[in-house]
């Protein structure tokens, strides 16, 4: 792994967790599927920059430079900034903000100092009193598996506006790093599966390639280096069948049995 990564979680209620990086030489990695929007601040080369990340439905290969250096705000599911939707963010579609002078940035019209580590609440509630960024409490509550008097197509609604993305793909994103999570702590692929929630080894193994990039045998090995995976459980209701969705989980099963057992031709 040329890559190291570290992290802490935030007691924000508009940012999940702080994580920063560096890398020891050039290479090439997996960037996993994703389903939170970050602010990335980049040092290389004596260069310093930033840049909005959106959520990632699929898994892509990236390219990383030697000796960088980056800083990064995971937001909330559910915190979003008006000016810079997350579905114009989507897979990569990554902005980056104009430079104001060696250690500002513009965004939304006005200079920002780049943030640190450690001040990076400081940073996320001045953008939270200009209005830059803004939370949808319906969303998260979806998340948690809480009922709001919301009806089941204005919660979507208000999902895939904070989101990019239909709840039901944020919970197969989830899903899947939490598998990948346990796998790589040396948990069994049949474990991983029942952990996870999945129907059986064959739905896994087509999660996991999806959105993931890897084999649960490959990951088990170590074999490539990924983008940021932190260790966590998410709450069962990101990603069990017990939902509205439920439906959804069913065809994906089936997608992946005849993705193995296809239908001849008459």
């Amino acid at each position: 792994m040329f890559i190291h990564f570290e992290d802490r979680l935030s007691d924000s209620p508009f940012v999940e967790r702080v994580w920063r990086c560096r890398s020891e030489r050039a290479g090439t990695f997996l960037s996993v599927a994703a389903s939170h929007v970050e602010i990335v601040i980049t040092r290389h080369r004596g260069r310093m920059f930033a840049t909005l990340r959106g959520p990632e439905t699929k898994v892509s290969q990236g390219d990383c430079p030697a000796d960088g250096e980056w800083i990064a705000i995971r937001f909330k599911t559910g915190t979003f900034l008006p000016q810079h939707p997350a579905s114009t963010l989507l897979d990569r579609q990554d902005e980056t903000l104009s430079a104001a002078s060696s250690t500002r940035f513009l965004l939304d019209g006005a200079p920002w100092e780049f943030f640190g580590f450690e001040n990076a609440e400081t940073f996320v509630a001045r953008l939270v009193r200009r209005g830059v960024i803004r939370r949808d409490d319906a969303v998260e509550a979806s998340v948690q598996g809480e009922r709001r008097a919301l009806s089941r197509r204005s919660a979507q609604r208000h999902f895939l506006h904070a989101t990019g993305m239909t709840r039901t793909m944020f919970r197969q994103i989830e899903r899947a790093r939490h598998a990948t999570n346990l796998l790589r702590q040396g948990v069994s692929i049949l474990d991983t599966v029942h952990e996870a929630g999945y129907f059986d080894q064959a739905h896994l193994t087509h999660s996991l390639t999806q959105f993931i990039g890897q084999t649960p045998g490959r990951i088990l090995r170590g074999e490539q280096q990924l983008s940021f995976l932190y260790k966590t459980t998410p709450s069962s209701a990101a990603y069990d069948g017990r939902h509205d969705d439920q439906l959804d989980e069913t065809l994906d099963r089936a997608r992946a049995q005849h993705a193995r057992h296809p239908v001849p031709a008459v």
